[in-house]
């Protein structure tokens, strides 16, 4: 079954992460403020970005992954910006 990592961006302007195996009916979810609190304290919401895995367990992983990112790195991903995501992801004393 395919399943989907999410990213939204919800009206207070922070990003939610989320994983489902329908984006369609998850999307339907969170606008009408069902599909999490976060979400439901923050609509409108608006997909603007997903991945596609084989499985759930595998969007899963990958939620967590991103959500412990920071914004600049999600915002890398969203943008497609490799050069910049590989940048961001570098341990920060190999800058000094």
């Amino acid at each position: 079954m395919v399943a989907y990592m999410y990213i939204l961006l919800c009206s207070n302007g922070c990003y939610y992460v989320g994983s489902t195996t329908d984006l369609g009916a998850r999307m339907i979810e969170h606008q009408n403020g069902v599909g999490a609190n976060f979400t439901s304290k923050h609509l409108p919401v608006e997909l603007i970005f997903y991945e596609e895995f084989p499985r759930i367990e595998e969007a899963f992983l990958r939620e967590k992954q991103i959500q412990g990112w920071s914004r600049k790195k999600k915002e890398a991903l969203i943008h497609q910006q490799k050069e910049l995501l590989v940048t961001l992801s570098k341990n920060y004393t190999q800058f000094h």
